[in-house]
């Protein structure tokens, strides 16, 4: 059965505390674990009393631990007409089902009942396996407990530049999985840097490396800030970016074109192709990176530069 999606969230105009835990939280931290199951070859009758002993109104159904359909209130109720009520699911059931991953961020979640108008959503674990089903209620009770755990708001937007004569410093907090936003800062260091009348090489240098290590935190990180300084005295642009963990095993290995710890889901989107690092190091003059997957502080710092050309310095 088929049902509007009932979570009252604009994520473009939502609160910055919302925003927070929309990227925060994933699928498998709302999820319900308990479920109510059947085998395809169980009847109607019985996912009928399933859905009635239980107030829900669909049923997985599974081989093992795997997923292999599902059965809904529509599928019952088209049983019920035609007579049919104790022939086996497999004959009612939906096969194509989509589906969540329960690392995937709640933002995800979100969208697919916003997309789908499914009143539900089975989740998979990485092994392809059925732990939970994800409704808008359950969205909405884990949102609500959340807030009430907040005590603060946390800043999530780019400062307004601090300058100095021809010089000016932004820094921008990133959230994982933040997609939609990150990519701002690259945007406003490039703004500032052409209207201070900048080489077109050089600015096109800086606004890769800057997205890269946006992108990079909120990929494989659980968030940090990238902080931008322009100083014309040296003519040099200088990104400094710190996340908060969980670090990288082999940074050696990490600074190899192609190399990505990715998921298959992120790869979908189109990020994770392991080109975030080498990009940076590829465009900058100074490149400098040191990460900790140990201690009370994991995570990874990144210090690049960027100079102006001799031949350019005229423009500054």
């Amino acid at each position: 059965m088929t049902q509007p999606s009932q979570i009252p969230i604009d994520t473009d105009q939502a609160s910055p505390i919302i925003t927070e835990l929309i990227y925060r939280l994933k699928v498998r931290d709302v999820m319900t674990t308990k479920l109510h199951t059947e085998s395809s070859d169980a009847s109607m009758r019985a996912a009928q009393q399933i859905m009635k002993a239980n107030g829900i109104t669909g049923v997985p159904v599974v081989e093992g631990n795997r997923l292999i359909g599902i059965v809904s209130m529509d599928d019952v109720i088209r049983a019920l007409d035609e007579g049919h009520i104790d022939a086996p699911i497999q004959e009612y059931m939906t096969r194509s089902v989509i589906v969540l991953e329960d690392d995937m961020p709640l933002s995800f979640g979100i969208s697919y009942l916003d997309k789908y108008h499914y009143g539900r959503f089975p989740v998979l674990n990485a092994g392809k396996e059925l732990v939970g089903i994800i409704t808008s209620r359950d969205i909405i009770i884990a949102l609500l407990l959340e807030i009430n755990k907040e005590v603060q708001r946390y800043e999530s937007h780019i400062a307004q530049p601090e300058t100095s004569g021809r010089g000016f410093r932004l820094e921008y907090t990133t959230r994982k999985f933040d997609f939609e936003t990150a990519g701002r800062l690259s945007t406003e260091t490039k703004k500032q840097l052409k209207l201070r009348n900048l080489p077109p090489k050089f600015m096109r240098r800086v606004a890769v490396a800057c997205y890269e290590l946006e992108m990079n935190q909120v990929v494989h990180s659980v968030g940090g800030s990238v902080r931008v300084t322009f100083d014309p005295t040296t003519a040099t642009v200088e990104i400094v970016a710190n996340d908060n963990g969980p670090g990288i095993e082999d940074v050696e290995q990490a600074l190899i074109e192609g190399y990505s710890t990715a998921t298959e889901w992120i790869r979908s989107l189109g990020f994770g192709a392991g080109m975030g690092l080498p990009n940076t190091q590829r465009v900058t003059d100074e490149f400098e990176i040191e990460s900790t997957t140990t201690g009370p502080r994991p995570g990874t710092a990144v210090r690049a530069k960027i100079h102006i050309p001799e031949e350019d310095h005229e423009s500054t």
